[in-house]
């Protein structure tokens, strides 16, 4: 086993959805041919049109998957914290990255190869199988972003995204259910697509409403109801 990795790194990735059901021996086994890499903030871990010849598991801090287009404009797509994968389908079909991740946080990311992980996926068929019940999740997702963008507008978009974050990150506060992770307006820019004036026009519009409440870049829902019901209007009208 890698000896970087703690007992506190082997817990955490027993906790992980795709390898919690392993065997510990199973899980030791893994763990022999994989690495524990360290990234700063802000560090890249992979571009887009890398080669994809790894699979990354989080064991601590937050990962953004981001694409960008060729103009340089960086997008992002989704933002995931311990427990969860990425890089899986360049892993899979050999081919290109078909996003970009890097690290948001301080964090701590399990690499396993393609050369070693599978064979492993071959020997253990369960996983695969959990491996594509997280490939099903991400075609799902990226469905949900391509129809937002071509359905809603840009208000109902921002609720949206905020409200998915208050389920992933939000903790109860006296203002409500903060959004417990560092968000500027330009990062929700980004991962709408708009611009950060946009974004700050939708963020005084929810204001107004009494909605959220927006103080030194941290974002609170006051009324999760009300957030919930302005997302489904557009499906009411």
């Amino acid at each position: 086993m890698n000896r970087r990795l703690t007992a506190g790194n082997t817990a955490a990735l027993s906790r992980c959805y795709l390898f919690k059901q392993l065997e510990p021996e199973k899980l030791d086994e893994l763990l022999a041919f994989s690495r524990l890499q360290r990234f700063a903030a802000k560090d890249v871990v992979f571009l887009k049109g890398d080669p994809g010849d790894s699979l990354y598991a989080i064991v601590s801090g937050r990962v953004g998957i981001t694409t960008t287009s060729e103009g340089g404009k960086e997008i992002f797509l989704n933002i995931l914290g311990p427990g969860e994968v990425f890089g899986e389908i360049a892993l899979l079909d050999g081919k290109k990255r078909t996003a970009g991740a890097r690290a948001l946080d301080p964090a701590e990311l399990l690499r396993v190869d393609q050369a070693d992980f599978l064979p492993f996926l071959e020997r253990n068929p369960k996983l695969s199988i959990r491996l594509m019940r997280i490939l099903c999740e991400r075609i799902r997702w990226t469905s949900d972003i391509i129809e937002d963008t071509i359905f809603l507008d840009i208000p109902h978009r921002l609720a949206k995204r905020l409200l998915t974050l208050v389920h992933q990150y939000g903790k109860p506060t006296r203002e409500g259910i903060t959004i417990d992770i560092k968000l500027s307006q330009e990062n929700l820019g980004q991962m709408l697509g708009v611009t950060r004036e946009s974004v700050n026009k939708g963020i005084r519009a929810l204001e107004a409403q009494g909605i959220i409440v927006h103080e030194h870049g941290s974002i609170s829902i006051r009324d999760v109801a009300l957030l919930e019901r302005l997302v489904r209007l557009p499906q009411e009208a």
